[in-house]
């Protein structure tokens, strides 16, 4: 009776231990991460910010802000209101607002974003262009017909008049 008791007993406290009530309510202020080591296959979403040192193959969607570490390998698309890369990404980035691409990054794919900043020895391969509604699209080049450009040579002067 003693045994049946203590495994009671026993059964009662792991239960208690993992049927804890958990707070479901999303925190904005909780950081995701993660680590380098990590490897994900698929798909990414997150609602608050979100911080990548591993790997993912896949495309992300960060409604806040992004950081992808010094070791993040990410191969797909990218989409974050607010982005900073440090790590390689091939595949195209899309930020609503400010995307930094630190001097360690080597991007291979096209940019859209409202504003950017490019530090000295970071590798960027493609196209960018500065928020949605200043990009030029491929039927704006169509049609575009291309005029002799103005003369703006600056006047020549003797070598006598040079030296007055």
């Amino acid at each position: 009776m003693l045994g049946l008791i203590c495994n009671h007993s026993f059964y009662n406290t792991v239960m208690a231990i993992f049927n804890q009530s958990k707070n479901n309510t999303f925190n904005p202020q909780e950081i995701n991460i993660i680590n380098a080591g990590t490897k994900i296959m698929g798909d990414l979403s997150s609602e608050g910010d979100l911080r990548i040192d591993g790997g993912v193959r896949g495309n992300i969607d960060v409604r806040t802000k992004l950081v992808l570490g010094a070791s993040s390998q990410v191969d797909g698309n990218v989409k974050a209101q607010n982005c900073d890369i440090s790590g390689v990404v091939n595949g195209n980035i899309e930020v609503g607002e400010l995307l930094t691409i630190k001097s360690s990054a080597k991007i291979k794919g096209d940019i859209l974003c409202s504003k950017l900043v490019i530090e000295a020895g970071a590798i960027f391969n493609g196209r960018s262009s500065m928020g949605a509604e200043t990009a030029p699209k491929i039927e704006d080049f169509n049609n575009v017909k291309i005029s002799k450009p103005l003369d703006t040579k600056a006047p020549v002067l003797s070598a006598e008049k040079a030296a007055v």
